[in-house]
């Protein structure tokens, strides 16, 4: 196998584990990780709040987009 078809199928592997079928969750969870950065940095007591919040809020969205394709 050569390197540039070892680096393509790493890559390929990489795509697939992180995105997967749905995008949107991917996206969510960057996002999600950006907002708790940032609430752990300015206010800790907001984060320990808003991120699990936040974190069902994506999870059951991702359940409802899951359910109504199925």
């Amino acid at each position: 196998m050569t390197a540039s078809r070892a680096l393509s199928v790493f890559g390929h592997f990489w795509w697939d584990f992180i995105i997967g079928d749905t995008p949107e969750v991917a996206v969510g969870v960057a996002g999600l990780m950006i907002i708790g950065w940032l609430l752990a940095r300015r206010l800790p007591a907001a984060a320990v709040v808003v991120l699990p919040l936040a974190v069902v809020l994506l999870l059951a969205a991702s359940l409802y987009r899951g359910t109504r394709t199925a």
